[in-house]
This record gives structure tokens, C-alpha cells and sequence, in this order.
């Protein structure tokens, strides 16, 4: 089995290497850096036409968008582990993988990007606060959720809350306070811990 992934670790791309380090998966990686303009060229639009990281090639199984990605390694590499067995569960797992990107993606990144990423003459500190305002009412339910268990799904770490907490890890950079949500932090730290999510940080520096 070949496995190549494109994309840089300090893009979205990130969840996905964090995937594989779970997983225990040898694979190629392929820098390919937005930053750049390579995800606009000929040979990165024949993989995403949408021009975006990150993208998997497996043994010719070519396959965008950062969730489905990890639902599916999840899945095929870790059927009854990382990937739940019981179709409610799975349905969990989707459910709170399309809840990150729908309702925490946005905010979060516009406060990153105003707190940390953009020039400080182009840095708009309204919108960063607006948007850390914005995150009060997602984090509330993630708090409520993880009140009744160790994880999204229960006691076990899951694809779910890999995803999830994939997204908040941009979080902490974005200067956003989480401590009013004990649980989200406590939960957040933990799966920051995991050594796969070090790994996969590591390659960030890189």
C-alpha cells in the first residue's frame, strides 16, 4: 500500500498527518504549500480541482476535503478503534466532524488570522473579538457534551474527536480563552498530549 498526502502541517493538512501518526501508517508526504501558489498548479488541480489542501493518493484513491479524508483512513486502517462499529456512533462521529467545520472552523480561524497570522497593519481586532464572542456558544455545547463523558462518543478517543480537537488546536495561537469551558480545556489538553498529535505538531517546525 502507497500512501501520499499533500499538504503542509501548518494548514488543514495537519488533521490528516495527525490521522496517519494515529494510525500508525507509513506514507509520503508531499509538501505541497498554499502559501506559495502550489495548489494552483496544473499538477495539484488534476489532484483537487478546487486548488486546496489537504489531498490522499492511496494506491490511485484520490480523495479531498480534510474530514472525509479522516473518516475514511479512519475507517479502512482502524474499523472498531478510532472508527466506531455501531451505526449511531458513526453517525457521531459525523455529526461532530461537520459540526467543527460548520460551527468553530470559521470563528476561529478569522481570530487567528487578526490575532497571529496576517500583517499587524492588516489585523482587524473587532472581527478577532467579534469572533472569539462567536465561539462562546459552540464551546458551551461541547462543554455540556463532555460533562457526561471522556470523549464526543464516550470514554474512547475517536476520529471525531481528533477532528474536532484539530480544529480547536488553532485555538490557543488565536490567543481565544477557553478556560471558561473547563471540560472543553481539560479535553483539548488531552488530546494535544497524544503522541501522535506531538508528531504531527513536530512537522509544523519543520
Amino acid at each position: 500500500m502507497t500512501l501520499k498526502i499533500y499538504g503542509v502541517a501548518r494548514s488543514r493538512a495537519f488533521r490528516t498527518l495527525w490521522m496517519a501518526k494515529e494510525l500508525g501508517l507509513d506514507y509520503d508526504h508531499v509538501k505541497v504549500d498554499f502559501a506559495t501558489g502550489e495548489t494552483r498548479t496544473p499538477a495539484h488541480l488534476a489532484l483537487n480541482p478546487n486548488g486546496h489542501i489537504p489531498v490522499i493518493d492511496e494506491d490511485g484513491f484520490v480523495l479531498w476535503e480534510s474530514m472525509a479524508i479522516n473518516l475514511y483512513l479512519a475507517k479502512k486502517h482502524s474499523l472498531g478503534r478510532l472508527y466506531p462499529t455501531r451505526p449511531e456512533d458513526e453517525a457521531g462521529a459525523w455529526q461532530w466532524s461537520f459540526w467543527g467545520m460548520t460551527e468553530v472552523e470559521r470563528p476561529v480561524l478569522t481570530a487567528l488570522f487578526n490575532r497571529a497570522i496576517l500583517p499587524e497593519d492588516k489585523r482587524d481586532a473587532a472581527a478577532a473579538d467579534s469572533a472569539e464572542r462567536m465561539l462562546a456558544q459552540p464551546l458551551k455545547v461541547l462543554d455540556g457534551v463532555l460533562g457526561r463523558g471522556t470523549n464526543l462518543l464516550g470514554d474512547n478517543f475517536t476520529v471525531a474527536d481528533l477532528n474536532v480537537a484539530s480544529i480547536l488546536s488553532w485555538a490557543r495561537p488565536a490567543n481565544v480563552n477557553v478556560a471558561p469551558f473547563p471540560k472543553v480545556a481539560e479535553w483539548l489538553k488531552n488530546c494535544a498530549e497524544r503522541p501522535a498529535a506531538r508528531a504531527a505538531r513536530q512537522l509544523q517546525r519543520e
